[in-house]
C-alpha cells in the first residue's frame, strides 16, 4: 500500500493505529501522509478513548484523523454531546499538526441527522466530513456527497469513501463536491484513466 502511495503520489494512506509508525517510515520522504483511524468502526467508543487515540496517532506520526462520529449520541438528539467531542479531538489533532476528517456514516443516517452530524463537524473544526468508514451497508452516494457540500459551505472539505471503483464513480463524486476521493481501488482508478 504504501509502495503503491509512493510510487502514485497519492495524499495520503490510511490503515489501523497499530500500523501508523510502519507506514511513517516507509513513507519517509515522499509527501505521501500517514491517516488513522479513531473509534473506528463503530464510533461507539468513549470521547476520552478517542482522544487519546488520536494524540497517540499524533506522536507516532499521523498527521490525517479519521474519527467515527459517535453515531449513537447522533440518533439520540445529543447534539452538543457531539459537537463536544468532535471538538477535543479536533483540538488534538490540529496540536500535533494533523487534520481532522469525522465520518458520520451516512448510510445510517436520515437526511435530518447528515445536516446536524455536518453541521456539528463543521462547527467543531473539523478539517473534512467523510461518508463512509466502508463497513456500512452502502459507501459514498452522489446525494450525500450534494448534500454535505451544501451544508458545510467550502470552508470543510468533503471526503467521498466507499465504493469508489470506477473512473466514472470518481468524476460523479468530484461533480458533486468532493474534494478528496477515499478508495481502495486507487491504483485501478489510475490506470483506467492512463488507458483513456
Amino acid at each position: 500500500l504504501c509502495q503503491e502511495a509512493r510510487a502514485h503520489h497519492f495524499v495520503s494512506v490510511c490503515v489501523n493505529a497499530r500500523f501508523v509508525p510502519l507506514c511513517v517510515r516507509l513513507l519517509q520522504g515522499s509527501g505521501v501522509l500517514t491517516c488513522t483511524v479513531v473509534g473506528f468502526p463503530l464510533g461507539a467508543t468513549s470521547g476520552y478513548a478517542k482522544v487519546e487515540e488520536t494524540r497517540q496517532a499524533v506522536r507516532e506520526g499521523a498527521r490525517e484523523i479519521d474519527m467515527v462520529l459517535a453515531i449513537g449520541e447522533l440518533k439520540a438528539g445529543n447534539d452538543r454531546v457531539v459537537q463536544h467531542e468532535i471538538a477535543s479531538i479536533a483540538e488534538a489533532s490540529h496540536a500535533g499538526g494533523a487534520l481532522l476528517k469525522v465520518i458520520i456514516e451516512t448510510a445510517l443516517l436520515d437526511d435530518g441527522e447528515k445536516v446536524r452530524a455536518c453541521r456539528a463537524s463543521a462547527a467543531a473544526g473539523a478539517d473534512f466530513v467523510k461518508t463512509s468508514t466502508g463497513f456500512a451497508k452502502a459507501g459514498a452516494t452522489v446525494y450525500d456527497v450534494l448534500l454535505m457540500r451544501h451544508r458545510v459551505g467550502e470552508g470543510v472539505g468533503v471526503k467521498a469513501a466507499g465504493g469508489i471503483r470506477t473512473l466514472a464513480d470518481a468524476l460523479k463524486m468530484l461533480v458533486a463536491g468532493a474534494n478528496r476521493l477515499g478508495a481502495s481501488a486507487g491504483v485501478a482508478l489510475l490506470q483506467e484513466i492512463s488507458a483513456l
